[in-house]
């Protein structure tokens, strides 16, 4: 079972997850609709996930012993989080197949290396630069310039682990207060909308791209996704076409996130590669609604060694981020003619944290009635 293409499994197999936010739950529930079972690991006791699963692990990942167990219990080992320590990952590894392949991680962990590994495609971003300290950020701000992002190569989400530098601001302090001896300095990305593409590849090479949703962040945190984004055909064709190559690139497993700028020229918009997400996406939460395939399935196909559905959008779709104390609002939502709400089953909302999402889903049929 070390060869990863080798991977069919049957209903009623169970697949292992890694992680057990509201990722791993709704991984699991969209398994359970296909007959596969779910174990997941987590060392949160109080993950939403457990709560959908008949088995569950809760432990350190560094317990080699309970992952042991684990890995004996389950025939594929997948993950709701990049951030997944190396060493766990070769663990289980050494006992079942993990997918997307481990070896993923060591690219997509580490800034640096995950925007090498793009622009070495031929793929455009920001331009960068690896900061190692103090001295070499203020080398770095010569080259880039200002404004530009310091982001720490390791551990960062939501906004966490990165800052934008101005003139006037003093480089030893923002790397004093950014904590890390490993970063990277991007310049600033006059961007004119964001977007992000959910692509899946499984492991005979099939590939399908879900369309390009546009993404509106608040305090660095995703609030809504729009989708068809509002961008033209072509570039839409251009975007997914760069998820793809990346995918194929990586030799990928499963789902993944591609996240872009799009940037205004004279010539017209171009793509910048800002991220990319190797699990299923926030941004790609329509799809549960908006889609005939979700995100969720559509990864729990590919590591299964199932074939892939073909996405097919059902009419325009907005999706609406319940942050914080948003949730306490849940009831307002029920109202709302058409809206689906989904609530993850955490504790005290907090800010910052993503207590569930609301989608709203306009038709073909209404949008070409209103047209």
């Amino acid at each position: 079972m070390s060869d990863s293409r080798r991977v069919t499994l049957q209903p009623g197999d169970t697949i292992g997850i890694l992680g057990g936010g509201q990722l791993g739950r709704m991984l699991a529930l969209a398994a359970a609709r296909l007959g596969l079972k779910c174990q997941v690991f987590s060392p949160d006791p109080d993950s939403p996930a457990f709560d959908v699963v008949q088995n569950a692990t809760c432990a350190e990942y560094a317990d080699v012993e309970a992952l042991e167990l684990f890995a004996a219990d389950v025939d594929v080992v997948t993950y709701e989080f990049e951030n997944v320590p190396a060493a766990t990952a070769m663990v289980l590894a050494a006992r079942r197949p993990v997918l997307p392949n481990h070896r993923i991680l060591e690219t997509v962990q580490d800034r640096l290396v995950e925007k090498n590994f793009i622009t070495g495609l031929g793929i455009g971003t920001a331009a960068y630069t690896d900061v190692a300290s103090a001295e070499a950020l203020r080398e770095a701000i010569e080259i880039i310039g200002l404004p530009a992002v310091i982001k720490t190569r390791r551990f960062g989400y939501d906004g966490k682990g990165q800052a934008i530098i101005r003139e006037g601001d003093d480089p030893s302090q923002v790397w004093d207060d950014l904590g890390t001896k490993a970063a990277i300095l991007e310049a600033f990305v006059a961007f004119e909308r964001e977007i992000s593409v959910i692509v899946a590849r499984s492991a005979d090479g099939g590939v399908e791209c879900f369309d390009v949703t546009e993404n509106e962040h608040r305090d660095h945190i995703l609030k809504y996704s729009r989708v068809p984004a509002a961008i033209p055909d072509t570039l839409a064709a251009q975007a997914r076409d760069i998820a793809q190559k990346i995918a194929i690139a990586l030799d990928y497993v499963g789902v993944l996130a591609v996240e872009m700028f799009v940037v205004p020229g004279a010539g017209g918009p171009t793509l910048l590669v800002n991220e990319i997400a190797p699990r299923v996406h926030n941004s790609g939460h329509w799809t549960l609604d908006g889609a005939s395939i979700s995100q969720f399935e559509q990864h729990i196909r590919a590591v299964a060694g199932w074939p892939l559905g073909k996405p097919v959008r059902h009419g325009s779709a907005v999706m609406t981020n319940l942050i914080g104390d948003d949730i306490l609002d849940y009831g307002k939502w029920l109202t709302v003619p058409g809206a689906a709400v989904h609530i993850y089953g955490k504790g005290a909302p907090r800010p910052g944290r993503k207590m569930g999402h609301v989608t709203e889903i306009k038709h073909v049929t209404e949008v070409k009635g209103r047209g």
